[in-house]
């Protein structure tokens, strides 16, 4: 059994958000990551794509998920199922937002038309 605790050397902070690594390979974890994710009030994640499946589930607020051109929206109580190389965009709306979000270990980030992965570092 390992227990983890969020610590500021493994938070990413970005301009919209911030993403506190809990569950990843080098936490002890060998199939599933996971994070939570606070985005600022009206702000989104930049449009990308990941190569893997996620589940976001919403703590706080309420999030505006757009995925490949469909919008919806996701509060507390909710899941949303992220399929693997959907173009997406994550928005807080009405205030900041905070999620859960799991997926399987491996995964990496593109931006839309680039088959550059970016290695996230949270999920590690």
């Amino acid at each position: 059994m390992y227990v983890v605790s969020e610590s500021e050397q493994r938070t990413t902070r970005t301009p919209s958000g911030s993403m506190f690594a809990l569950a990843a390979p080098s936490q002890g974890s060998t199939e599933i990551s996971t994070w939570r994710v606070e985005i600022g009030a009206d702000s989104a994640t930049p449009v990308h794509v990941i190569d893997r499946e996620q589940v976001w589930m919403p703590l706080s607020g309420e999030f505006e998920i757009e995925v490949e051109g469909r919008t919806g929206q996701a509060r507390t109580g909710q899941a949303v199922i992220l399929p693997a190389g959907a173009v997406r965009r994550l928005k807080a709306v009405g205030g900041p937002a905070e999620a859960l979000v799991a997926m399987a270990v491996g995964g990496k980030a593109m931006l839309p038309g680039s088959e550059d992965r970016i290695p996230l570092p949270w999920a590690e």
